[in-house]
């Protein structure tokens, strides 16, 4: 299902021990791939001083009707997991660190966003099969927090900024940029799929689009109440003439 980010911040974390890990805070995703790595927790004055890192491999369930993701830990097994000081980012050493000691098969260890497989796999008796010799790709983490605010640059000038993201909970892909286009036309917003952006330029803050302002206006208008369906999905591909993501992970499959 598809979920606004600022709507997962803030569900509780639960534990398979039934106790509260904490609070969804953010989330980091890859630049190439564009899927979500890890989910930050907010765990209060239980760990104070670091970041409690939770990769979807452990996210079961997402419960909207509660405001609880299920994870398939429990609060030892995080308590005792490698410790990433809250103020530093991510290092590949750190995540080397981090998935040897869940067991977790490396996401960039394959040409798909889960390595070698375009969704999780969740059989734990398939990890032992990933081909370790490939050639790994090199991947850097971004912060939804960070992100949030970027301006987007169409190939004629800007036309918005970065107000939320679209993740899909299954396979915690990021699926659109929500782009608030509220200096431009009256506070439009439109969605912007990350397989369509030409570059980011993380020091200016900006995401360059190979589109026009007045393709990207004409676009089906995304509000808050907005139910993101297939058919609303298929007509916003079908405006920009794109295939969507749907048909390659079918065939992947």
């Amino acid at each position: 299902m598809l979920s606004k980010a600022k709507t997962l911040k803030g569900y509780s974390i639960q534990s398979t021990d039934g106790e509260t890990i904490g609070k969804v805070n953010e989330f980091y995703f890859d630049d190439r791939h564009w899927t979500v790595r890890y989910l930050v927790a907010d765990t209060g004055n239980w760990l104070t001083g670091r970041q409690v890192l939770i990769s979807p491999y452990a996210m079961v369930a997402v419960n909207r009707d509660h405001q609880d993701i299920v994870a398939d830990l429990t609060k030892k097994q995080i308590e005792h997991s490698p410790s990433l000081d809250s103020d530093k980012p991510v290092s590949r050493q750190f995540e080397v660190s981090y998935y040897g000691y869940y067991g977790y098969p490396m996401y960039w260890g394959g040409p798909y966003s889960w390595g070698y497989y375009p969704y999780i796999e969740r059989n734990r008796e398939k990890w032992n099969d990933f081909n370790r010799d490939e050639k790994k790709w090199d991947h850097h983490l971004r912060s939804s927090h960070e992100v949030t605010g970027y301006h987007i640059q169409a190939k004629d000038g800007e036309l918005g900024h970065v107000e939320d993201f679209i993740i899909d909970d299954e396979t915690w892909a990021i699926r659109y940029l929500i782009v608030n286009t509220s200096n431009w036309w009256a506070g439009k917003k439109v969605l912007v799929s990350p397989q369509w952006i030409e570059r980011v330029s993380w020091g200016e803050r900006k995401v360059f689009i190979n589109l026009s302002r007045e393709t990207i206006k004409q676009s089906p208008e995304y509000t808050d109440e907005s139910l993101l369906t297939r058919d609303y999905e298929i007509g916003l591909h079908g405006h920009y003439n794109r295939k969507g993501y749907w048909v390659d992970e079918l065939v992947a499959k």
